[in-house]
């Protein structure tokens, strides 16, 4: 849903926020497809809640975008596999006594031991046997889209000994506590009704052979990119080689800016590249939205000239000018934190990245392009197809159209990954 299109409150955001404003106990989580407006709904019902509410996220960038917290600097809880008695209660303990409501986004990359570290503390510090210490839950995210990380064997034979799963679903807590869970199912990134029951049938692994031929009428191994046409793959090292070879063709030596960084901020957070290397006539994206609505995040443009005090940037179907003077932007590292006569709850910026909006963006990786919408784009699966559930539908359902759609390689049935314990954890419930 684009920055400058006026907010219509459908039928399904005005059930959601009935849900998520009424005195049900159980946590909630809200899902839907790619494009259904989960973000839209998560910023509404934050902006608007009278409860006592902060934002979490799994990641640095993903807490960046929701203008919340990650979950482990929030509770202070280390960077491994979490058990009880791993961490100790000391962390925001007066703030988390006054909580009414904790939000988590990007749930799908959530793991069950992280779940169960949060009721365990929350009990703990709270003083109370209620599931999560009283605190309503509300997740949102898509489980069919990118899965939490296992990194090792050490915590892959922990999960398989101790969880169903590694879903965040699987946690314990789940055996004292229902879920509540609500879909969206109006899509608002297509209007394409083939292309829109494709991405349904592929999400939930109802497809057949026939849905299988539709999509490959898409494959051309041969296609050269046009411009503001953007490469989706499913590795950095093909998206890196992409970008920096197109940068190479152009004519002189690349600018290279480097961001300021003060305070707080994890590398791994870094919402924009720390050392942009750009050249008049290079395919950009942009990363943040507008607030005089001339670009979105993800819009795509091409720098026309370089300056010390901003880069000109000409946009594609921008609705309010062609080309745009972008300048540096700052980003705020947030936590949360009690207001002075401890009655609200406030955030405040612990760390700052200060850059220009932008990336290079002949290519970008498939988990960097969630979120975003484009109208055309060329998927490459190469070197061992899709290697994660959920991605070869995340990077299907970033185009609005079918046309719009160009794949290097047919796709097959083993491409279109899904996790049967997702199949059946919304057949059956926790």
């Amino acid at each position: 849903m684009a920055a400058e299109e006026t907010l219509i409150l459908t039928n399904e955001f005005q059930e959601a926020l009935d849900l998520l404003n009424s005195d049900r106990t159980n946590p909630i989580f809200i899902t839907g497809s790619a494009g259904t407006g989960k973000s839209t709904l998560l910023k509404l019902f934050r902006d608007s809640t009278e409860q006592k509410s902060i934002c979490l996220a799994p990641t640095g960038v993903a807490a960046l975008n929701i203008g919340g917290q990650t979950i482990h600097s929030f509770f202070g809880f280390p960077p491994r596999l979490l058990q009880h008695g791993d961490f100790k209660i000391w962390k925001n303990k007066r703030l988390i006594k006054k909580l009414d409501t904790i939000i988590i986004d990007e749930i799908s990359m959530v793991r069950a031991d992280l779940i169960d570290a949060i009721d365990y503390f929350l009990k703990n510090v709270r003083k109370s046997e209620e599931p999560f210490g009283g605190v309503k839950m509300v997740f949102f995210g898509d489980l069919f889209q990118l899965p939490p990380v296992v990194r090792s064997t050490e915590e892959l034979m922990y999960f398989q000994s101790e969880y169903d799963s590694p879903y965040f679903f699987s946690a314990h807590a789940f055996q004292y506590v229902g879920l509540d869970i609500y879909e969206l199912n109006e899509v608002f990134r297509q209007r394409d009704p083939e292309l829109i029951g494709l991405l349904g049938r592929f999400r939930n692994h109802t497809f057949d052979q026939d849905d299988l031929d539709a999509i490959n009428e898409c494959v051309d191994p041969d296609f050269i990119c046009p411009e503001y046409c953007i490469t989706l793959a499913g590795r950095n090292a093909t998206v890196d080689y992409i970008n920096q070879h197109q940068l190479n063709l152009l004519d002189g030596p690349p600018t290279a800016i480097t961001a300021e960084i003060k305070g707080k901020f994890s590398p791994s957070a870094y919402p924009a590249d720390n050392v942009l290397m750009l050249k008049p006539g290079a395919q950009v994206i942009f990363l943040r939205n507008d607030p005089e609505f001339r670009f979105v995040n993800g819009s795509l443009g091409k720098v026309r000239e370089i300056t010390d005090e901003y880069i000109l940037v000409d946009i594609r179907d921008s609705k309010v000018a062609d080309c745009v003077e972008v300048k540096k932007i700052k980003w705020d590292m947030l936590e949360y934190e009690l207001s002075s006569d401890r009655k609200t709850i406030k955030s405040k910026s612990v760390g700052e990245f200060t850059q220009y909006p932008l990336r290079l963006a002949w290519a970008l990786t498939i988990h960097k392009s969630q979120g975003k919408t484009f109208d055309e784009v060329f998927i490459d699966l190469s070197r061992g197809g899709a290697f994660e559930s959920g991605q070869a539908y995340v990077a299907l359902s970033r185009c609005k159209t079918k046309s719009g759609i160009v794949l290097k390689q047919p796709l097959k049935k083993e491409d279109i990954k899904i996790d049967h314990l997702i199949t059946e954890f919304f057949k059956y419930g926790v």
